[in-house]
C-alpha cells in the first residue's frame, strides 16, 4: 500500500523520524529517568516502541489511557497523573494492578479518601508548582502524605507539572523559571517522602537533574508549535489531506478543524501559506500550481489532541505504508 491509496483525511507517522525522536530522547533521558506520557499519542503499538526504547514506565492522563495499557501488557509502572473521583473507573484502575504498578495522583482529602475506597494501593502527592490546575498547596503535600499513609496508602513521592513554562521561548528564562518552580516540588518532596519526583515535559527534559523522571510526551511525534523550540526532534507526523478545489488566488483540501488540534492555532503546510480551517475543509496557498486529486501534507499544531481526533495512524516511510497502528486509547 502506498500512502496515495489512503483514505483522507489520514494520520500518518514517519517511521525514521519517529525511531530518531525515541533513540535521541532514550540517550537525554534512559530508563527510569523518563515516564513519557500517553496522552501524546494514545497509541498502545507507539507504546509498545517507547519499551523498545527502555521506557517501560508511563504516564496516562484519563484511566481509559491507563486501564488500555494494562490490558495490553504495555508498560510495568503506569501513572495516571490526574485526579479521579469517579467510583466506576478507580474500580477498574485498581483491578489494573494485576498487569501492571499502578499510581494515582491525589491532592486533597477526597481524592485520597475516593482512591483509598477503590482499592488503590499506590499514589503520589500532586503539587501546585504554579501551573492553575490541579495540585494541593506545596505547604500540605506532607498533611496529605500522611493522611494517605494512614489510610492505607503507599505514597510513592511527589509529582508537579510547570506546563506554564513548557515551550517559553527565551530558554535561559525558561531554565531559570523551571528550577524556580522543581525547588518548591523538591522542598514538598522532603515533607512527604517517598523515592519519586515525577515532573516535566517535553519542553523542559534537558533541564531537570537525573534524579527526578520527566513526563514527556510529545517528543515523540512534534507539532509545529514544538518545533519552534529548536528541540533535538523531528517532525514524525502529519494529516495526509487530498486537494478536493483548486482556484486563481487559493486551493482547498479535505483536513479540517474534526482532523487537527487547533488550540495553537493553525497548522502548516510545507510550500503554502495556509488561510483558514473549517469543519472539513484547510484553505491555502500553494507556492506551486496544484491540481484538483494532488496529496498534501498538513502538519498539526497540536499533536496530542490531533492523536484523538483519529482511530488509526499509518506507519510509514516515505510513500510506503508499513503498518496500522490503531489509537486505541481514545476516550476517557
Amino acid at each position: 500500500m502506498k500512502t496515495n491509496d489512503l483514505h483522507t483525511p489520514a494520520l500518518v507517522i514517519d517511521a525514521d523520524a519517529l525511531d530518531h525522536n525515541l533513540s535521541t530522547m532514550a540517550t537525554a533521558r534512559p530508563g527510569a529517568e523518563l515516564r513519557p506520557h500517553v496522552k501524546a499519542h494514545k497509541c498502545t503499538s507507539l507504546a509498545a516502541e517507547q519499551v523498545r526504547h527502555g521506557h517501560v514506565r508511563f504516564t496516562c492522563a484519563t484511566p481509559r489511557e491507563l486501564v488500555g495499557m494494562a490490558a495490553a501488557g504495555v508498560g510495568e509502572d503506569l501513572l495516571l497523573a490526574n485526579e479521579s473521583l469517579d467510583p466506576l473507573r478507580l474500580r477498574a484502575m485498581a483491578a489494573a494492578q494485576e498487569h501492571a504498578m499502578v499510581t494515582i495522583a491525589v491532592d486533597s482529602e477526597a481524592t485520597i479518601a475516593a482512591a483509598a475506597a477503590a482499592g488503590i494501593a499506590h499514589v503520589l502527592i500532586d503539587v501546585n508548582i504554579g501551573l492553575p490546575r490541579c495540585g494541593c498547596d506545596p505547604d500540605d503535600a506532607g498533611r496529605l502524605a500522611d493522611l494517605a499513609r494512614r489510610s492505607g496508602l503507599t505514597v510513592r513521592g511527589t509529582m508537579g507539572y510547570e506546563g506554564h513554562l513548557m515551550q517559553l521561548p527565551d530558554r535561559v528564562d525558561q531554565r531559570r523559571r523551571t528550577e524556580a518552580a522543581i525547588e518548591i516540588l523538591r522542598r514538598a518532596a522532603t515533607d512527604v517522602g517517598g523515592e519519586i519526583i515525577s515532573t516535566g515535559g517535553s519542553g523542559t527534559h534537558d533541564i531537570h537533574g537525573h534524579d527526578v523522571e520527566v513526563q514527556a510526551g510529545s517528543y515523540a511525534l512534534m507539532d509545529t508549535h514544538y518545533q519552534r523550540l529548536q528541540m533535538p526532534f523531528r517532525q514524525a507526523c502529519a494529516v495526509v489531506g487530498t486537494v478536493i478545489a483548486v482556484r486563481p488566488d487559493f486551493a482547498v483540501a479535505d483536513v479540517g478543524l474534526k482532523a487537527l488540534g487547533m488550540d495553537h492555532g493553525d497548522p502548516e503546510i510545507v510550500g503554502a501559506r495556509v488561510l483558514f480551517c473549517s469543519d472539513e475543509h484547510v484553505t491555502f496557498v500553494p507556492a506551486e500550481p496544484l491540481l484538483v486529486g494532488d496529496r498534501i501534507r498538513v502538519i498539526p499544531a497540536h499533536i496530542d489532541p490531533t492523536m484523538s481526533q483519529h482511530e488509526a495512524a499509518w506507519l510509514v516511510r516515505g510513500d510506503d505504508v508499513l503498518e496500522r497502528w490503531p489509537i486505541d486509547l481514545r476516550g476517557w
